[in-house]
């Protein structure tokens, strides 16, 4: 590492314990999202509950030549620094790469079997899946989807801005994951997974990376 960007002791130790407790199998997908300051709100929220990458996922006919999102740090508050985003506008391709990684995919969607957020169980292998405010998520994306949920409200106006909505949704995920255990340092995990992401950390660091452009993965 460089000399002018040492790293200190207590800013490493911070790094071993914040790997520790990313939570590898907890993801979001985000799509048709198209304001980057609630993908920005979404990645803080996912950086405080340890998720380590999302997807932002684009699928409506007038997103397709989009080729990046730019996201400044103010929007994420340096949190884009440390969570990968996958970017992607086809998707079959993006589902693939999730199912790839995660168990199942959870659509908050509306339908007869839809379960409330609080009767899930978070502590599985998940991602999490949101559409925008205004459209929900598309029938496309609802194919890859292997069940749905809602978040029970109580007021007039049945709609929470899809970044209070994806917060809501991880403090639940959060809670669980907390009474089972899988915020302690004793839990098993993939060793050799959280190295390549310790050491991943060290070299955002040392070279000061902000991740403000995110490239999309199909052209």
């Amino acid at each position: 590492m460089s000399d002018d960007i040492k790293i200190t002791t207590q800013r490493y130790n911070r790094f071993q314990r914040v790997v520790a407790q990313r939570q590898l199998d907890l993801t979001v997908i985000l799509e048709n999202v198209h304001d980057t300051h609630n993908i920005g709100a979404v990645l803080r929220s996912c950086d405080s509950v340890g998720v380590r990458e999302i997807f932002v996922l684009y699928t409506e006919p007038q997103l397709q030549h989009i080729d990046k999102l730019e996201m400044g740090r103010r929007t994420s508050s340096g949190a884009r620094k440390w969570i990968d985003v996958h970017f992607y506008t086809d998707a079959e391709s993006c589902f693939a790469h999730v199912k790839s990684k995660y168990a199942q995919v959870l659509a908050t969607h509306l339908d007869a079997e839809a379960k409330t957020l609080y009767d899930l169980d978070l502590t599985q292998s998940v991602a999490l899946l949101f559409g925008n405010e205004h459209d929900g998520v598309s029938e496309k994306a609802l194919q890859f989807a292997d069940g749905n949920f809602i978040i029970p409200q109580m007021g007039m106006v049945k709609s929470l801005n899809i970044s209070v909505a994806c917060a809501v949704t991880l403090y639940e995920g959060l809670r669980q994951r907390r009474a089972n255990g899988q915020y302690d340092h004793s839990v098993p995990f993939v060793e050799a997974e959280r190295t390549v992401l310790f050491e991943d950390y060290l070299t955002r660091h040392e070279e000061r990376l902000s991740g403000k452009n995110v490239h999309r993965k199909n052209l």
